[in-house]
C-alpha cells in the first residue's frame, strides 16, 4: 500500500545521528533522530527538542573542555584529590552526566559550513536551514497535502524515520578524552516504516488542533519524520508518542508459563503517536518567507 511512496518520500528523509558519553564512563551511547527536506534549498524540519538537541551539543563539549583545562590544571598542586572534587562539584559532574555529545547529519548537504535554526514558541517544531553549502544528496522534497484536516478517523497514514540505528561508526579517545566520528565500522541506519489508523486528533490547552493521532506508536528515532498518505502527500510531522492505560491490569494473579506457576503484575498501556499537522509546519514554514510546496 505505501511502498511507492516510501520509496519517494525517503529520498527526501534523512537521519541525525547522536552519541554520547557520560563523565568517568568509556561507554558510548548511539541515538538518532529524523528530519525532512521541504523544498531544494537546503530547508529542512525537525522537532524541537531534536534540533534543541543538536545546539546544545556544542554547549556540552565547550563546558567539559573548559572543565578539562581546569583539571590539567591541578595537576601538579597540592591536595589534588579534595581540589578535582571541588571542581567536580562545581560543574555538577557526577557518573552518568552526559559531558560528551556530538551529531552528525547523514546525505543531506554537504559541505555543511554554517546552519540556523527556528525553534516553534509552542510546539515541538523546529526548522533548520543550511546555508553555503555546495552540493545536496537528499532527492525531492515534501508536497504536503494542501488540508492536512482532510484526514478523517479510519484513514490509514504512515510514517517513516531511523529508529533502531545500527552504526557504531564512533571511538573513543582516551588522549584526548573526547568521542569521535569514525570511518570505521558499521554506518548503517535503516529506515523503519510504520504505519497506522488515524484514531483522533490532538488538541493543546485551548482545544486547538495542533496534531494528528495514530493507532500505533512512533519509536525513539522516529521523531522529525513525515507522515504521509499512500501517494506521498506529507500531513504532518511525528512528535511525541502517548501512553494510554488501557485498564486491563493484573495484580498478583497465578499463570502458568512453561509449566511453572508465576506471580504476574502487569499494567498494560496503548501507546499512539501523535503528529504535528500540515498546516502548521505550513504556517510556521510562512513565517519566514520559507518555499514549500502542496498538492
Amino acid at each position: 500500500m505505501f511502498a511507492n511512496a516510501i520509496e519517494n518520500v525517503s529520498g527526501f528523509t534523512k537521519p541525525i545521528l547522536f552519541i554520547s558519553k557520560g563523565y568517568k564512563s568509556f561507554n558510548i551511547i548511539p541515538g538518532s533522530a529524523t528530519m525532512f527536506f521541504v523544498n531544494n534549498n537546503g530547508v529542512a524540519v525537525t522537532c524541537k527538542h531534536v534540533a534543541e538537541a543538536i545546539i546544545n551539543a556544542d554547549r556540552v563539549n565547550k563546558r567539559y573542555q573548559e572543565f578539562k583545562n581546569n583539571r590539567a590544571a591541578l595537576e601538579s598542586s597540592a591536595n589534588k584529590k579534595e581540589k578535582l572534587k571541588a571542581l567536580e562539584k562545581q560543574y555538577d559532574y557526577r557518573d552518568g552526566v552526559i559531558v560528551n555529545q556530538k551529531c552528525n547529519f547523514v546525505d543531506c548537504v554537504a559541505p555543511i559550513r554554517t546552519f540556523t535554526v527556528h525553534f516553534h514558541e509552542k510546539l515541538d517544531l523546529a526548522i533548520i536551514e543550511f546555508k553555503d553549502f555546495d552540493k545536496k544528496f537528499y532527492t525531492g522534497h515534501a508536497v504536503f497535502a494542501k488540508d492536512s484536516s482532510s484526514a478523517r478517523p479510519g484513514d490509514f497514514l504512515c510514517r517513516i524515520g531511523y529508529p533502531f540505528p545500527e552504526f557504531n561508526s564512533y571511538n573513543y579517545n582516551h588522549e584526548a578524552d573526547d568521542i569521535e566520528w569514525s570511518s570505521v565500522g558499521n554506518t548503517n541506519v535503516p529506515r523503519f516504516p510504520q504505519e497506522g489508523m488515524v484514531t483522533r486528533y490532538v488538541g493543546d490547552e485551548n482545544n486547538n488542533v495542533i496534531g494528528i493521532e495514530l493507532s500505533t506508536p512512533g519509536f525513539k528515532g522516529h521523531s522529525g519524520g513525515p507522515l504521509f498518505d499512500k501517494d506521498g502527500l506529507v500531513y504532518g510531522m511525528q512528535f511525541a508518542t502517548r501512553h494510554l492505560h488501557m485498564g486491563f491490569d493484573i495484580n498478583n494473579a497465578n499463570i502458568m508459563i512453561n509449566g511453572k506457576e508465576e506471580l504476574v503484575n502487569n499494567q498494560p498501556f496503548l501507546h499512539v503517536g501523535n503528529c504535528i499537522t500540515g498546516n502548521l509546519i505550513k504556517e510556521f514554514l510562512d513565517r519566514f518567507n520559507i518555499e514549500y510546496f502542496e498538492a
